[in-house]
């Protein structure tokens, strides 16, 4: 490798000046109200790329944002689902409606538009509440980053652009063509080399091939050294075949026996389902019978309570006619005509309560009932299940003795 010349040095330092986009700085007014045209821009698409995650958080932003703000980006949604719901039956409606729907979709653009530019407009004018939002909302989309990312490079080209002189620009052009010049020299320097390389390989190649015939004298012994140990190889495996033999002769002895244990056990668990279907119909039986009774008692009870609905009839039939009696005599035994009331009042409260009381009677004695059903069920269960467990420990002893 050689040293670099101080000429190529400056060439290069000077190249690198030229390249940098950091050391452009607006000199005139118009570029600055060109870059500041795009800074804003940049910051507008930054905001609306926001504007669908806000959106789908809008309950979490709602202090922040205001009522203003909110309403407009409630809007904004309901305009943004009107433009989904169009362009899919766009998609899915025939030929004939397409210019119906064609200028639809113009004017909830328009609108959308409209609605976009009106909730920048409330965001841009708190510089606070943008800064905020966006260290709160999520990341953005992928294709928003990427065209962000874009016009930001597309604004460093514009101002690398307005602020590069002709004289510049010309010194750009020929350090461009010094470039080419340069990457011309190094491509023939590099097939010359590429030629020394191939001479070299070539010597390398001859010397491998010296290599090779030692190699396929070293190859011919270890043939017969495999040979050998496929000898071996062989005794071992036949000792090994017959060792595998005898334990599988040993194996199925063992799985034999196991055989035999599983059937007396599939035996024994067979009696004992038989056992329990049979207790357990014997106390389906029962439970039909207590059933019948409950519905017995239920007849009885509604038929007590019609007699009883009748009598309560008659009587109220009596006290109606026994009142259009007293009607006349009302002025006179008014005192008279309160305290009966009051009687009265007492009476249905009384009879009320009792009907209440003989209900739930009722419901306790058919609650009670089931329980001491469910109960005895329990009680037998039990009683099966440690008959089953004293059965399998005294088989476990004889297994072990």
């Amino acid at each position: 490798k050689g040293m670099a010349t101080p000429e190529k040095a400056t060439i290069t330092l000077d190249a690198m000046k030229m390249l940098d986009p950091r050391r452009l700085k607006p000199d005139s007014v118009e570029t600055e109200r060109i870059i500041t045209v795009l800074d804003e821009t940049i910051a507008k698409l930054e905001l609306s790329s926001l504007i669908p995650r806000i959106i789908t958080s809008l309950d979490r932003f709602a202090d922040m944002l205001g009522p203003e703000i909110t309403n407009s980006l409630i809007e904004h949604q309901k305009l943004s689902n009107e433009m989904e719901h169009l362009l899919a039956s766009s998609e899915e409606g025939d030929t004939m409606r397409a210019e119906e729907q064609r200028g639809c979709l113009c004017l909830r653009e328009q609108r959308l538009k409209c609605s976009v530019r009106n909730v920048l407009r409330l965001l841009l004018a708190n510089p606070s509440l943008c800064q905020a939002l966006k260290y709160e909302a999520w990341a953005r989309e992928s294709p928003a980053e990427v065209f962000i990312k874009a016009f930001g490079e597309f604004r460093n080209f514009m101002l690398e652009t307005l602020l590069t002189s002709p004289m510049e620009e010309e010194e750009k052009i020929q350090f461009m063509k010094d470039i080419s010049l340069q990457i011309k020299k190094n491509t023939e320097a590099i097939t010359a080399l590429q030629a020394e390389l191939a001479a070299a390989i070539q010597t390398q190649e001859e010397e491998i091939h010296m290599k090779d015939n030692v190699i396929k004298d070293l190859k011919n012994g270890m043939q017969d050294l495999t040979t050998d140990c496929k000898a071996g190889i062989q005794q071992i495996k036949q000792e090994g075949e017959k060792q595998q033999e005898e334990e599988l002769q040993a194996s199925q002895a063992r799985c034999a026996g196991l055989q035999q244990d599983i059937q007396q056990l599939g035996a024994q668990l067979n009696a004992l389902v038989l056992e329990h279907r049979a207790s357990e119909l014997a106390l389906r039986k029962r439970k039909s019978r207590v059933e019948m009774e409950i519905v017995n008692w239920i007849q009885k009870y509604d038929t007590d309570m019609g007699e009883k609905q009748a009598e309560y009839e008659e009587v109220d039939a009596a006290y109606t006619e026994e009142k259009a009696q007293l009607s006349l005599l009302m002025e006179k035994h008014a005192v008279l005509l309160q305290e009966y009331s009051q009687i009265e009042e007492e009476r249905r409260i009384r009879q009320k309560k009792e009907e209440q009381a003989l209900k739930e009677l009722t419901t306790k004695t058919l609650a009670a009932i089931r329980i001491q059903a469910f109960w005895r069920g329990y009680l037998v269960r039990s009683l099966f299940k440690s008959k089953r467990k004293k059965k399998k420990k005294g088989k476990g002893k004889k297994a072990k003795k």
